[in-house]
């Protein structure tokens, strides 16, 4: 089967000399491997030209449709040059342009590795408020999928690069609500031991074992399935604002300050 391979080149060419300007507008190539047959069509200073080559040597040349008898191609010398020096340029420009585009997708490459490895260490940062933030995860779910379409040219490789940008940007935040959690996480630890303390101090428990259950929450203050008097719930209510809504115990801890 002949394989056609068509390359379409855009060009605009100004030179002046001797007080002439050449315009080069549009150039069409086509070129069979097969049977090394190539085909050009080209307009220069609204004139429209076209060349037929076969292994390299031209066979056909017409102007403007006419077709130019080999003896009178000597008289076209100039622009069949022309010509010829444009069709190679427009093959070096293909070839650097394919060049680039090889180089933008090993880029966008980078970029998306780089993503991988920042919403790696984002994952590392949150897991200890990781369940909280479930449905953050999904939406960077999107962001991990494989960007092959980055590969056809070189305007899918930015808008990937972006969206990476935005994936380092979206790591960044979370590495910094997982601080603040852990932070919050410190200091209710602390304040939770401090309230240990209270309740020893108190003489309502012994010590931190003997709690099996604490519960605090608008109904009042349960220690080890004994509802406390007023005045203790009141206490502890009013220093511990933050444990509004408590369950300790063997069982876990549960935090709520919501009325």
């Amino acid at each position: 089967m002949k394989r056609m391979y068509v390359f379409i080149f855009a060009a605009l060419l100004f030179t002046t000399a001797a007080n002439a300007q050449k315009s080069i507008k549009t150039t069409n190539r086509t070129y069979n491997s097969d049977d090394q047959v190539e085909s050009i069509n080209m307009d220069m200073n609204g004139v429209s030209y076209k060349m037929k080559k076969v292994k390299g040597e031209m066979t056909e040349f017409s102007v403007d449709g006419k077709l130019i008898p080999a003896a009178n191609w000597g008289d076209y010398r100039t622009v069949i040059n022309d010509i010829n020096e444009q069709v190679e340029k427009d093959k070096i420009q293909a070839k650097k342009d394919r060049a680039q585009a090889k180089l933008d997708r090993a880029r966008a490459k980078l970029d998306r590795a780089q993503a991988d490895r920042d919403r790696e260490q984002a994952e590392k940062d949150q897991e200890q408020a990781a369940r909280d933030r479930a449905q953050a995860e999904k939406d960077r779910e999107q962001a991990g999928k494989d960007r092959i379409q980055a590969d056809k040219d070189r305007e899918q490789a930015v808008k990937d690069r972006a969206q990476a940008e935005k994936d380092r940007e979206q790591a960044k935040l979370d590495r910094i609500q997982a601080d603040k959690d852990r932070a919050q996480a410190a200091e209710d630890r602390k304040m939770m031991a401090s309230l240990i303390d209270d309740l020893i101090h108190d003489k309502i428990v012994p010590d931190k074992q003997s709690i099996e259950d604490l519960v605090i929450s608008k109904n009042g203050m349960v220690v080890n399935g004994i509802q406390q008097p007023d005045n203790v719930f009141k206490k502890y209510k009013e220093k511990y604002p933050r444990f509004a809504h408590l369950t300790y115990g063997n069982h876990g801890t549960t935090i709520s300050n919501n009325n």
